[in-house]
């Protein structure tokens, strides 16, 4: 394919179709003059091209942000797999367009907010937690329901996180016997593991998020320090983990936790602390992915 400059791009646009490769969002408030849009993010990106440009041989230019991102580059690439035969990758994309001082159309500037603040209470119905278990031999699989929790932003920086377990709800989901699926259900409530008639909570209260600054989207942006109490055992624990704002009212936010057990006091089958374990052995950490939707709350004090 052929790489081409912003110069060369005012030169050829009158005869070239102009494709906008990012987000109809982002086309609506800034593009290139007598553009069109296609989202190289789609899966129906090459579709739309079709119906946009039947022609394979017509000479097409694609471009996005420009460097360092590769929405452009990946755009020409699917096109020229495609069979279309004419596509030029203008790699310096808006910056360069913009840097050269060349006119734009749309509805305005683009730009990412950085001041959301705010409390947010955590949606106990789309929030969860995932948990494995392993062992030398197995594993399995299935999840916590979240009681309650919060979330404080000041700035568009996170201030303050709390989230509770309630572990009555633990759940396997990769056991289908459910003569099994109780058993092992039974045997993770009781004393072995999580004590669950006499300490049916867990919670996670964050005293210090540590901003991660060469974080990218998709990628940990915090790092939160706290307390972690399960079995009314309170221990310090830090973990990586994503927090983003999903709109102007809503959180979301990720985190995978290696949680050691024996730190709380769930002793059974640790190679640590017993000998001859045989398969009776179980993998001291726990892993658990953490998945949580908050929403604002109104007037919170």
């Amino acid at each position: 394919m052929k790489h081409i400059n912003a110069s060369e791009v005012s030169a050829l646009k009158d005869r070239a179709k102009l494709i906008h490769v990012l987000p109809e969002e982002h086309f609506v408030q800034q593009h290139l003059p007598g553009s069109v849009n296609a989202c190289v993010y789609e899966m129906v990106f090459v579709s739309k091209v079709e119906e946009l440009v039947p022609d394979r041989d017509s000479l097409i230019i694609v471009y996005g942000a420009g460097d360092p991102s590769l929405d452009s580059a990946v755009a020409a690439e699917k096109l020229e797999r495609a069979g279309y035969t004419n596509v030029c990758d203008f790699r310096g994309g808006l910056n360069e367009w913009l840097k050269e001082d060349l006119p734009v159309e749309g509805s305005g500037i683009v730009e990412e907010s950085n001041d959301l603040g705010g409390v947010f209470d955590i949606d106990t119905e789309t929030s969860v937690v995932r948990w494995t278990g392993r062992n030398l031999f197995n594993h399995h699989q299935g999840t916590v329901k979240l009681a309650g929790g919060r979330i404080e932003v000041q700035n568009g920086g996170l201030k303050a996180a709390r989230f509770t377990l309630d572990m009555n709800s633990i759940a396997c989901e990769d056991l289908v016997d459910t003569a099994y699926n109780a058993m092992l259900i039974r045997h993770l409530r009781d004393d072995d593991f999580f004590a669950v008639e006499r300490f049916p909570s867990a919670e996670f209260v964050c005293e210090r998020a540590e901003p991660l600054p060469s974080c990218t989207p998709g990628t940990p942006n915090y790092t939160l320090h706290g307390m972690m109490t399960l079995r009314g055992v309170a221990r310090p624990l830090s973990f990586p983990a994503v927090i983003a704002a999903a709109d102007a009212d809503h959180l979301t936010g990720q985190a995978q936790i290696e949680l050691d057990r024996t730190q709380f006091g769930s002793h059974y089958g640790s190679g640590r602390l017993f000998a001859f374990l045989g398969k009776h052995v179980v993998n001291d950490h726990i892993h658990l992915h953490l998945k949580i939707q908050a929403k604002r709350i109104e007037n919170a004090h």
